[in-house]
């Protein structure tokens, strides 16, 4: 996979499929334990993107995937990856882009939004009120001091909370880092963020049983010029709702005259 360094030494890997001209980029940011490879290639979003002649790029944010993976929190937080998609996007040359996140980088995608007036559209799924209430995903359903220590035993049987059995699992099969993604679950953010600066048209795209997108419309009346919509499946499983793909197209397909503004 293609790389660069971050400003802090961490390797940043990614990928970038073309398409036709004209068209901004369509950035995809995936959620905790994931990967560019298992939130947005195998379930077809990708590709879906791709069949309708959108140039896409993802990201494997620091910690996960093919990127580099420190064990020092102080390395990690939604906020420090924000700092990692706008360097991409300088790599990238790219003058406007579309930003798609997914849960935790839901919450990446939108503090780059408010940072950067590059992004064209944005797409939040796999968040809800925890955004607006919470500061980030909501901590209220997965607490970072219980998933860091689902992460960080050795005695799997130890882990009660039935979410935190699930994101081990994950991160047992998929081969992640555990310390480092429990260095990212300590410093998940949970601090106010200016949504209401967000300039950017966003869909907010929820699954109807994804404990941790509860009350969407939350988020979506708390940001300026968003669409919510919703889609089947729970946290793991919206993603590859025959629906989901499909909504992406439809929000970010805007006619070629329209490619330079929102």
């Amino acid at each position: 996979m293609p790389q660069f360094h971050a400003d802090d030494g961490t390797v940043i890997a990614f990928k970038v499929w073309e398409g036709e001209p004209g068209l901004p980029l369509v950035l995809l940011h995936h959620g905790f334990i994931a990967s560019g490879l298992t939130n947005w290639e195998l379930p077809g979003v990708v590709s879906a993107l791709t069949a309708a002649g959108r140039r896409v790029a993802t990201v494997d944010a620091r910690g996960h995937g093919a990127s580099g993976r420190p064990h020092d929190p102080a390395r990690y937080g939604e906020a420090r990856m924000a700092q990692d998609v706008m360097a991409l996007i300088d790599v990238l040359g790219e003058p406007r882009f579309d930003l798609v996140g997914y849960s935790m980088g839901a919450v990446v995608a939108l503090i780059t939004a408010t940072r950067d007036p590059r992004v064209r559209r944005l797409v939040v799924a796999g968040v809800g009120a925890g955004v607006v209430e919470c500061g980030g995903v909501d901590s209220r359903v997965m607490d970072g001091a219980v998933l860091g220590h689902a992460l960080l035993t050795e005695n799997p049987g130890s882990i009660t909370d039935e979410a935190a059995v699930a994101f081990r699992a994950f991160a047992d099969a998929s081969g992640g880092d555990r310390r480092a993604l429990a260095a990212q679950a300590a410093a998940v953010h949970a601090e106010p963020i200016a949504l209401h600066g967000i300039e950017a048209e966003t869909l907010v795209l929820a699954g109807r049983d994804d404990p941790l997108a509860v009350r969407p419309e939350v988020l979506a009346a708390a940001l300026p010029r968003a669409t919510l919509r919703r889609v089947r499946g729970d946290h793991l499983g919206a993603l590859r709702d025959p629906a989901f793909a499909p909504a992406l197209v439809e929000f970010l397909g805007v006619p070629e005259c329209h490619a330079d503004g929102a």
